[in-house]
């Protein structure tokens, strides 16, 4: 899906974006509201605590004492203040001045909230006062008992500041500290709210951008069925065109470019049509005449004994040519039944060994003439279900063809021969591999040797005769079996000419039991 479809990778870049864009703007936001909502809770709890410490020394001075009452001066200044922080939700620890380094204990005269950790007053404020009387305040941890018992943790503000005992003169610090509970609730309310609305923005944004791509894709979708149609040959269908946007222009582009196309199309099948009557009706009429001209023919190459010399000479060349153009009509007529979709398989068992074997028999004389050597690799029969005689044609034109462009070397990279004719089965295919040493093909020869009339050298004779249409019957041949004919070949190196035919007629071909590249392809002739 991710990789077919624009309209899902549209959709989930857009909502990947967006998350990272809501993540942080909502950090962004999440940040602005706790720093807000804790400079008011500080401000707001150091007044308080700034407060409490005036009211506190204000009492303390309208109250004389002496050095003996010193611990009740604590007492004094602290319970009121525990009294209103049980009230109000903070706690108060009132501890003697440290000095710098020391720690803060329950212990040595310290009074503080009931429940409360003392050690929840943080250290740093702790050393702060053991250096300087002015104010301060810090975050911390705050541990206190609740009302079952256990000890609660949670996020306070610590204030402190230092006030003087009349009765002994020492300097003590009034600890405040402050819970967040509040805001923490708060914030976690903030979270849950800017977490839903993330959600929420999310799928919007999800199912807008949906219905937004699809008005895009739709059309494309459309336009891409309608080509499929139109390539699987059904030349009617168009585009629907609705509006003037530049969906619409396109689709009415479209629209002329597909009418165009069916009118070339249409124009090339007339004309190929045509064609091929022609080449049918043509090859038909001049079977008559030349049936008259070879009997004349006949009459006359019967009788070249009895001519001169020059005489003679014509006799015998008339009836080489006319050889050579029964050939060529047998096979525009053959080539004539494919285009017109009427050839047809007479199929039976055949064994492809005996078939190669009697093909390369008849070929020998014409291998010899130019000093070709032939053989035969196959290690026992190979069966299919195939025309005898349009396999045996295949066979017999890669074998000619191979004779055309073949070398004859005494260091053939092949023991065998200068053409090795290789035979070979599989539990589903059998396959015939023609291969020589000769110039070879080009790059891109290897489709083109089979179109018609094609030749590699046109400046190179054909010892065999051949009107140049042997191969290209040959793939016929091989596609109305449902089987492959195929070619590989390099300069200077040779070709390699593979039929490969299904092993039960009907059957559909995956692989080939013969490779098409050669093991041999390496060596150079």
């Amino acid at each position: 899906m991710w990789r077919r479809s624009i309209q899902v990778r549209v959709v989930a870049s857009t909502m990947a974006l967006t998350a990272v864009v809501i993540g942080v703007v909502g950090w962004f936001l999440l940040q602005q509201t706790r720093d807000g909502l804790l400079d008011d809770r500080v401000d707001a709890v150091v007044a308080e605590a700034a407060n409490e410490t005036r009211e506190a020394q204000e009492r303390l001075l309208a109250t004389p004492g002496t050095d003996a009452d010193a611990a009740g001066q604590r007492v004094q200044l602290v319970e009121p203040i525990v009294n209103r922080g049980e009230a109000r939700g903070f706690a108060v620890v009132l501890a003697a001045t440290t000095e710098p380094g020391a720690s803060l204990s329950g212990a040595g005269g310290t009074q503080f909230t009931p429940g409360l950790d003392v050690a929840s007053v943080p250290p740093a404020l702790v050393a702060h006062f053991a250096e300087s009387p002015d104010p301060a305040w810090s975050y911390t941890r705050m541990r206190q008992e609740d009302a079952s018992g256990r000890m609660r943790t949670m996020p306070a503000v610590a204030v402190g500041s230092q006030v003087e005992l009349p009765a002994d003169g020492e300097s003590y610090t009034l600890y405040y500290l402050f819970p967040l509970d509040d805001e923490a609730e708060t914030l976690a309310l903030v979270q849950r709210a800017l977490l839903a609305a993330a959600v929420l923005l999310l799928l919007l944004v999800g199912g807008v951008t949906f219905l937004v791509t699809r008005q895009v894709v739709t059309p494309i979708r459309l336009a891409r069925q309608v080509a499929e149609r139109l390539a699987a040959g059904r030349l009617q269908e168009r585009l629907r065109v609705s509006g003037e946007d530049d969906l619409a222009r396109l689709a009415t582009s479209f629209n002329q470019m597909a009418s165009n196309l069916q009118a070339q199309i249409r124009q090339l099948e007339e004309l190929s049509r045509l064609q091929r009557r022609f080449v049918s009706d043509v090859s038909h009429e001049l079977r008559t005449p030349l049936t008259t001209v070879r009997m004349a023919s006949d009459v006359l190459y019967d009788s070249r004994e009895d001519f001169d010399g020059s005489s003679s000479r014509a006799a015998e060349l008339l009836q080489k040519e006319l050889d050579r153009f029964e050939t060529l009509l047998a096979d525009l007529l053959e080539i004539s039944r494919f285009d017109a979709g009427a050839a047809s398989l007479e199929t039976e068992d055949l064994d492809l060994v005996e078939v190669v074997r009697r093909v390369v028999d008849s070929t020998r004389v014409l291998a010899d003439q130019r000093g070709i050597t032939l053989a035969v690799d196959a290690a026992g029969p190979v069966r299919a279900e195939a025309d005898a005689r349009r396999v045996e044609r295949v066979v017999r034109n890669l074998v000619t063809n191979a004779i055309d462009h073949a070398r004859s070397a005494p260091d053939a990279p092949d023991a065998l021969g200068d053409i090795v004719v290789r035979v070979a089965g599989d539990e589903h295919a059998a396959a015939v591999a023609v291969r020589d040493y000769g110039v070879g093909l080009e790059s891109g020869e290897s489709a083109m040797v089979f179109n018609r009339f094609w030749r590699a050298d046109p400046a190179r004779a054909r010892t065999s005769g051949g009107t140049g249409l042997g191969l290209s019957i040959s793939l016929e041949d091989a596609h109305l079996h449902g089987g492959w004919l195929q070619a590989w070949g390099r300069p200077g190196a040779g070709a390699q000419f593979r039929l490969t035919l299904p092993r039960r007629a009907g059957h559909e071909l995956r692989q080939s039991p013969l490779p098409l590249v050669p093991a041999d392809a390496g060596a150079q002739r």
